[in-house]
C-alpha cells in the first residue's frame, strides 16, 4: 500500500508540473499585451517607456519565458502565486477570499449528486420493469443530455424572474446570512447536481442489476432474507464499485460546471476570476487557478484508487 501510494504521489506531482507548463506557455502564446489591458482598464493617459519598464519590472514581464516560469515555480514552495496584473494584488489573497465560494458550492453539489445518484439508481433497480425505474432512467437520460447553462439560463427566467421565488445572483456567506444564502444557493446547486444525480443513478442502476444477477445474491434471497438485509449487506457495497470508479470524472465535471454556474449566476467564486482573467490576459491568476484545479482532480483519483481495497478486498496495491 505504501509503495502504491509513493508511485501515485510521484505521478501526480509529475502531471502538475506538466499541466503548469502547458499552462505558462498556452497563456503567452494568447493574441494581445496584458500591459495594454492593464493600462486601458486603469485609465491611464500617459505611458512614458520608464514608466512601461517599471510595469514591466513590477510583474515580472521583463524577464525571459523560463526564467519567468522558474519564478512562478520557486514561489508554489512559499505559497506565493505571484501579483495579479488586472487587479494589482497578490494572487493568494485572491484565491483565498474566491476559493471558499467555489468548494462550498461545489462539494455541497457533489455531495448531493453522490448520495441522490445512488439512492435513485437503487431504487430504479430493486423496482426493475416498473413505474419508478422507467421515471428514474428517463429523467436520467434527461439530465445527462441536457446542457447545465441552458438549464440555468432557463431556471433564472423561469424560477427567478417569472415566478420570483429565488434570487437570480449573487452569493452570501452561510455564516453572514444563513436564510438567504440557502435561497441563493439552491438554483447554483440544483444545476450542478443534476448532471451528477443522472449520471451516478445511471452508473448505480446499471451496478446494481450486475450484482443481481451474481449467485450470492441469489443464496441470500433463498436463506429467506428480508429485502432490507439483501441490498444493504450484499448488493450496496459491491454495487457501490463500478460508481466510485467514476468519482473522479464527476468532480472534473462538477469543476468545468463551476466556471459555468459562477458565471451565469454572477458568484464571486474562482471559476468567475478565472474567466476574467482569461479575457484580461492575467497570467498569474490562470496558472494558480488551473493549478489548485488540477490538484484537486488529482487528489480525488488517487483518493478513489486507495478507496478501491476498502470496498472491493479482492483489490491488490503490487
Amino acid at each position: 500500500m505504501i509503495g502504491y501510494i509513493v508511485r501515485r504521489t510521484i505521478q501526480a506531482v509529475t502531471v502538475l508540473i506538466l499541466v503548469t507548463l502547458v499552462v505558462f506557455l498556452a497563456m503567452r502564446m494568447l493574441p494581445g499585451d496584458p500591459l495594454t489591458i492593464y493600462i486601458v482598464q486603469h485609465d491611464i493617459d500617459k505611458i512614458t517607456p520608464e514608466f512601461q519598464a517599471q510595469l514591466m519590472h513590477k510583474f515580472g514581464l521583463d524577464k525571459s519565458l523560463p526564467m519567468q516560469y522558474l519564478d512562478w515555480m520557486s514561489g508554489l514552495f512559499r505559497a506565493d502565486f505571484g501579483r495579479s496584473i488586472q487587479y494589482n494584488e497578490s494572487v493568494t489573497t485572491l484565491m483565498a477570499e474566491r476559493l471558499p465560494v467555489t468548494l462550498y458550492l461545489g462539494l455541497l453539489s457533489f455531495a448531493i449528486a453522490s448520495v441522490l445518484g445512488m439512492l435513485a439508481g437503487l431504487l430504479a433497480a430493486i423496482r426493475r420493469g416498473r413505474m419508478l425505474d422507467t421515471i428514474v432512467t428517463s429523467l436520467a437520460n434527461l439530465g445527462i443530455c441536457t446542457p447545465s447553462f441552458w438549464l440555468g439560463i432557463l431556471m433564472i427566467y423561469g424560477i427567478g424572474l417569472k415566478l420570483g421565488w429565488l434570487p437570480i445572483q449573487g452569493y452570501t456567506s452561510p455564516f453572514d446570512n444563513f436564510w438567504l444564502s440557502i435561497r441563493q444557493s439552491v438554483m447554483p446547486v440544483f444545476i450542478l447536481s443534476a448532471w451528477g444525480i443522472a449520471f451516478v443513478a445511471r452508473q448505480a442502476r446499471s451496478s446494481m442489476l450486475e450484482v443481481t444477477r451474481q449467485d450470492y445474491i441469489r443464496t441470500a434471497w433463498s436463506k429467506g432474507l428480508r429485502e432490507r438485509v439483501v441490498v444493504m449487506r450484499h448488493m450496496l457495497k459491491n454495487g457501490l464499485i463500478p460508481v466510485v470508479a467514476v468519482m473522479g470524472v464527476r468532480f472534473s465535471h462538477t469543476i468545468g460546471g463551476m466556471v459555468v454556474i459562477e458565471n451565469v449566476f454572477n458568484i464571486p467564486g474562482m471559476g468567475r476570476l478565472m474567466v476574467a482573467a482569461v479575457f484580461g490576459q492575467d497570467y498569474q491568476v490562470v496558472q494558480a487557478g488551473i493549478l489548485i484545479m488540477a490538484i484537486g482532480v488529482v487528489l480525488t483519483n488517487l483518493v478513489v484508487d486507495i478507496s478501491y481495497g476498502w470496498i472491493d478486498p479482492r483489490v491488490r496495491y503490487d
